[in-house]
Order: structure tokens, then C-alpha cells, then sequence
């Protein structure tokens, strides 16, 4: 069970020894609410009871641990690390997706026992719903879940949580092929290859291209076809411009000033309400000279600076006071006549 003698020169060498025992195992789930799980059902790594930790500190077992798992009813196999040794004596408890590939039940006998697998180069995978086609870089994401996995074997079946959305993945090919059908992705420079994904279709190209030059070619026939496309039949293009012809007719009409005189008229906003839109003619060329751009409304440009002076002078003037007393008059009246007789700015003079 430990190191052995030599034969050679009487002195001690390490003897590889194997770790091997049977626990019943359990999904993940059904631990302790006490014990942080986290997202433990969604990776690689296995818990295993204090009791394997003593054994296997006695071993001369190689860094990362890795174990393989047999099941005792049909005799599948798959890998895996430990994530803690915190398990009740005599269990162990396993991912959900993990359950499945091995085909058990919780509470069934099952053999886990430490083993050597070579670091990855190449893993080939392919996931089992086209939904996962919605992540935008599957790459980046799965490079992200493969950090809590310590092993992948050939025919697993893996479960990544992603934006709350679970996603599976089956494992078809990793190299180096050994007689594991496994290999360590620990701290290795693994190179991905993704197979289409279960039920996906391939678009025909030819098809699509034929559709495209059709419709094309039926726009410029009719040029009135334009009315008619997706994007005018999704904002609903002609009813907008009724309702909003309808709003700018409802304001339409000459302003009334406070003091009873005219409004002027010459600034008031154009009618926009009166320009005729048509989508049965073809569109015109929007030809602008170079440097300008449009942004679909009129341009309103500053005022000049006289014009801002004259409109500053209409609000100048003396103030009242709402409470103006005869004494604060007569104070008010001595000040301006002191006011105009010439005095040295040093002077102070006080009341």
C-alpha cells in the first residue's frame, strides 16, 4: 500500500499505488442545504467523503486527481475530478448530467477509483439544440465553462448554464486517442472543433439567391412595390403619415397675444401638414452637395446677434418693489440726488 523497497541498492522508491472504492452515488442535488453548492452541477468535479482524502494522501497519487467512474449495474465509464471532500462516509455525489451518461439511480453502487489521463490537444464536440446557435461566441463561453471540468470523455453528455438558459453538449472525438477515450483539459491549449448541432438544417444558398433577384427584379417593374415591403408593413408607413397629418391639422390656426395685438406671423412653424406625400411615385435622387447630410427635418439657424439685442432690451426696464414705503421713497430720492454730484471713488459716505 505504500512505497516499496528496492531491490536495487536497499533504498526507497516511489511505487505508484491506485486509489479504488465503492460509494453509492447521488446526484448533487440531494446534498446538504448547508454546503455551498454553487454551480457545481454544471461542471466536471466530484464530491467524495473525508475518509478518500486519508487514503489518498497515503497514496503516491499524481496531481490534479483524477478518477475514473464505473457503474456496477452496465458497466459505463466516464472521468471526472473532485471539487471537495465533503460528502457523507460511504457516498458520493455526482452532476446531474453525469447521472445520466453513466445510466444510474440515485443510491446506486458505484466504482471511482484515481487513474492518469493525457492533456488534451483536440476536442470535437456538437450540441444537441440549435438554440445554442443564439450565443454570439460560443468560443469565449465555452472556453469560460470548461474551467470547471477537469476531464472529458468520449460520449459525454455535458450540461453548461448560460444567461439562465441550459444548454447541452456531447462529446464525439479527443485526441490523444488512448484506450481511456478521455484526456485532462487542466491547464492545456485545447483546440475546438463544433459539428452542426442536432436538427440543424443547411440553408440552400441557390434558393435564397433565386428569391433575392426575383424580388429585385419585381421593384424595379413596380416601382410602387416599395409600399409593400417588410419594413414599410412593420412601422405601418402609410398610417403614420394620416395620423400625423392629423395632428399638425388640428393646430393649425392663428396665435392670439395677451396684450390684444397681432401675432406674428412670420414666425410661426411651417404647416407641414400641407406637403403631399405619395408612395406611388418613384423615389427621387437625393443629390446634396459634398459636405452636407440630411437628417430629414428643417434646419434652424442661430439668430443673428442684433436680433438677440433687441429681444434683450424688450425685457429691460426699471423694477417696482410690491411694498415701497415713503420712507424708503424719500431715502430712494436723497440717493439719486447724491448720486449725481461728483465724488471720489475713495469716499465713503455713510447715513
Amino acid at each position: 500500500m505504500f512505497s516499496g523497497i528496492s531491490s536495487f541498492g536497499g533504498g526507497f522508491v516511489n511505487i505508484p499505488q491506485k486509489f479504488e472504492e465503492f460509494f453509492r452515488c447521488y446526484p448533487v442535488a440531494m446534498m446538504n442545504d448547508r454546503i455551498r453548492k454553487d454551480d457545481a452541477n454544471f461542471g466536471g468535479k466530484i464530491f467524495l467523503p473525508p475518509s478518500a482524502l486519508s487514503k489518498l494522501t497515503m497514496l503516491n497519487v499524481r496531481y490534479p486527481m483524477l478518477f475514473e467512474l464505473t457503474a456496477n449495474e452496465n458497466g459505463k465509464v466516464t472521468h471526472g475530478g473532485v471539487l471537495e471532500f465533503i460528502a457523507e462516509e460511504g457516498r458520493a455525489y455526482l452532476p446531474q448530467w453525469m447521472m445520466e451518461t453513466l445510466g444510474v439511480q440515485p443510491g446506486s453502487l458505484l466504482k471511482i477509483g484515481s487513474t492518469d489521463l493525457p492533456l488534451g490537444q483536440f476536442v470535437k464536440i456538437q450540441p444537441q439544440s440549435v438554440d445554442f446557435l443564439d450565443i454570439t461566441d460560443p468560443k469565449a463561453v465555452l472556453e469560460n465553462v470548461l474551467r470547471k471540468f477537469s476531464t472529458l470523455t468520449v460520449d459525454d453528455i455535458i450540461e453548461i448554464n448560460y444567461n439562465d438558459s441550459l444548454y447541452r453538449i456531447k462529446v464525439l472525438e479527443v485526441k490523444p486517442d488512448t484506450s481511456s477515450r478521455g484526456v485532462c483539459v487542466i491547464e492545456t491549449d485545447l483546440v475546438t472543433d463544433f459539428a452542426p448541432p442536432v436538427g440543424y438544417v443547411e440553408p440552400d444558398y441557390k434558393e435564397l439567391q433565386k428569391q433575392k433577384a426575383e424580388e429585385i427584379r419585381r421593384t424595379k417593374q413596380d416601382p410602387s412595390a416599395h409600399e409593400n415591403g417588410s419594413m414599410s408593413r412593420r412601422i405601418n408607413y402609410k398610417g403614420m403619415i394620416k395620423d400625423h397629418q392629423k395632428i399638425q391639422s388640428g393646430f393649425v390656426g392663428d396665435g392670439q397675444k395677451l396684450s390684444g395685438k397681432p401675432a406674428n406671423k412670420s414666425s410661426e412653424p411651417e404647416d407641414f401638414s400641407r406637403i403631399k406625400i405619395s408612395l406611388d411615385d418613384e423615389p427621387l435622387k437625393l443629390d446634396l452637395p459634398e459636405g452636407q447630410l440630411f437628417f430629414g427635418f428643417p434646419i434652424v439657424l442661430p439668430k443673428d446677434s442684433e436680433e438677440e439685442d433687441t429681444q434683450i432690451n424688450k425685457f429691460q426696464g426699471q423694477g417696482q418693489s410690491l411694498r415701497k414705503s415713503s420712507k424708503r421713497r424719500d431715502k430712494s430720492d436723497h440717493e439719486s440726488s447724491k448720486a449725481k454730484a461728483p465724488r471720489s471713488p475713495e469716499a465713503i459716505e455713510i447715513d
